[in-house]
């Protein structure tokens, strides 16, 4: 037995079963598949790599708070022992996590409060802002199903692309090493440039077997720019350095006044729906029929990160989030294994032991990082339109995506608006994230107000014709209840064939339509003239139609085989479009035809 079958057996039998799901044709490795252990090597060896060089985010929030060296060291260690346990945590799935290949960074939403915190009260304030968030994030999971409706596809959409879109100003400023009076650095450029240009070559056109490696190429090819253009200082750190050590815990200190705490809480909270966002994109990356929120399994998510950050942050953990650029990572790869998870977690774990490779992390140019950040702000920005495209759309529905990436890009363009709010706030109001998010919430609950979940139409022959009314009915109510399309698109199409169908059988005509909505279930009732509709009928098999017979007439005088013909058919097309039939008399002279469809 070969080492691959071997742990595909442990994988089958120890960790706890995934959501079931059809495999995408795309994915190379789904999440239950273990992949041969030179690709398991080296798709973990990626994703280690990718967020290893995010640390910087710590390293930005040392740099406001002015931390030593020793300091900033051991800051980076416990939060890697963070990242690996939420790692893990995710990819075993169960109770505890979601069962999906998500690897943490540290959280950059946390960078300024963080860094303001720790300048105000010392290096033990982080210990109270990481419990804090974490906290937070723990009680919100168990609720996580509750919220549904708080959290529709455009809304989810919205955040994911805002999340990338915050993420081109300082991809770009690192990529080119652009300084403060906005001048372009043509070596950072060269670097970036050439790690971008490798990772998108191979992720393109690298077929099965390069596109595994092209994000670890790219850094790679970075890096080795950036050498010999002797971007590459403090070595000398890193060879004093010893090759294992633990980690040295930061002591606690909970002085923290409560205007900071109130902007912990609140950043943490609004954090959530980027969790959200990953979470689903990456539940939708593995099930060729997603449909909906598994917010049960977000919940679980959840409840990982918020227990992870819980653990490691008494020990003086940064506060941690789902990787984006991991999840760029996992479509360009195609490969969405949760063993990867568990590999990279324990990489993670070896760095964190080690203070030559934490060192190290320090010393990636910011120009790679930034080559790296513009791969996932690409990936981001478009996943979060795909997101929204799921769903049909009315002016609500326009305004509330529209105008909350308008506040999130106003706030990003123009920092200064921010200026003139409390203190208290301006970690909040100067965040483009943050304020896209808040808004696109604040406006899906005020539409929300006006959203109809049941419809009714009379329908006129003498205004336009039925057709036009039964779809126009359909496509308004879909895009006011933010249904599916395809969805939207079966029903119009089912509804257009039941009117068929009830004036072949009777002669009878479409009275009125009614409709219903409640997120799993999309229902049309048509009210019309005549009997019930007999659901019967099947089309008859080809061999016994005569075709030629039937469009000629010859022996069909009045007509009624081809009508008979045509409502076979249609009675077929009902079946086929709708997942579930009905027809019921509601008095002598009409009836009632129930379409049902699962959203």
């Amino acid at each position: 037995m070969s080492l691959q079958q071997l742990l595909s057996q442990g994988l089958q039998r120890w960790l706890p079963p995934s959501k079931p799901g059809r495999r995408p044709f795309e994915l190379i490795y789904a999440a239950d598949e273990c992949p041969p252990p030179a690709a398991l090597g080296l798709l973990s060896l990626q994703h280690a790599a990718t967020v290893l060089a995010l640390i910087t985010h710590v390293l930005a929030a040392a740099k406001i708070a002015g931390l030593s060296l020793p300091q900033t060291h051991s800051i980076v260690a416990v939060t890697l022992l963070g990242m690996a346990m939420g790692t893990a945590l995710q990819a075993w799935g169960g109770r505890w996590g979601s069962g999906t290949l998500l690897v943490f960074q540290p959280d950059p939403m946390m960078i300024t409060v963080a860094g303001a915190a720790i300048a105000s009260q010392g290096v033990g304030a982080l210990v109270q802002v990481t419990v804090v968030t974490a906290l937070v994030t723990v009680g919100l999971g168990p609720v996580m199903r509750f919220l549904r409706p708080l959290f529709p596809p455009p809304v989810v959409g919205t955040v994911i692309c805002m999340g990338g879109l915050a993420l081109v100003e300082p991809a770009v400023r690192n990529a080119l090493g652009v300084n403060a009076q906005m001048q372009l650095d043509g070596v950072s450029a060269l670097i970036s440039g050439t790690a971008l240009a490798s990772i998108v070559a191979l992720s393109v056109w690298g077929g099965r077997r390069f596109k595994l490696l092209g994000l670890m190429m790219g850094i790679l090819a970075g890096l080795l720019i950036a050498a010999v253009s002797g971007r590459l200082v403090g070595m000398e750190w890193v060879s004093s350095a010893p090759l294992l050590a633990l980690p040295q815990p930061i002591t606690p200190s909970f002085t923290l006044g409560p205007e900071i705490l109130l902007a912990i809480v609140l950043i943490a909270a609004l954090n959530q729906l980027d969790n959200i966002g990953c979470l689903i994109v990456m539940d939708k990356t593995n099930n060729a029929d997603w449909r909906r929120a598994d917010m049960q399994m977000v919940g679980r998510g959840i409840r990982a990160n918020g227990v992870s950050d819980l653990l490691s942050g008494l020990f003086g953990s940064f506060p941690t989030a789902p990787s984006s650029a991991n999840i760029a990572l996992v479509h360009a790869t195609g490969s969405s294994s949760r063993v990867i998870g568990l590999v990279a977690a324990g990489l993670l774990l070896l760095t964190a032991l080690s203070p030559k490779l934490t060192l190290a992390l320090t010393l990636i140019p910011h120009a790679v990082l930034g080559a790296v950040e513009l791969y996932a702000a690409a990936y981001l920005i478009v996943s979060g339109i795909e997101l929204i495209a799921t769903r049909a759309l009315d002016s609500r529905g326009i305004f509330m995506v529209g105008l909350s990436l308008c506040a999130g890009l106003a706030t990003m363009l123009m920092p200064g608006l921010s200026q003139t709010l409390p203190e208290s706030l301006r970690f909040l109001a100067g965040d483009g994230f943050v304020v896209a998010g808040l808004t696109v919430l604040l406006l899906n609950l005020l539409f929300r107000l006006g959203t109809r979940r049941s419809a009714h139409s009379a329908l006129d022959p003498a205004l336009d014709p039925l057709t036009h009314q039964i779809t126009a009915f359909v496509e308004r109510q879909g895009g006011a209840w933010g249904a599916r399309m395809d969805i939207v698109r079966r029903a119009a199409l089912a509804a257009l064939e039941a009117s068929e169908a009830i004036q072949a059988a009777g002669g009878g005509r479409v009275l009125a339509l009614n409709g219903s909505f409640d997120e799993f279930n999309f229902d049309l009732e048509l009210l019309h003239e005549g009997p019930p509709l007999p659901l019967g009928l099947t089309a008859m098999p080809y061999s016994t139609v005569d075709l030629h017979a039937l469009l000629d007439g010859d022996n069909d005088e009045d007509g009624s085989r081809l009508d008979s013909a045509m409502q076979g058919v249609s009675g077929v097309l009902m079946r086929n479009l709708a997942d579930k039939l009905s027809s019921t008399a509601i008095s002598d002279d009409m009836a009632l035809l129930r379409l049902h469809f699962d959203h």
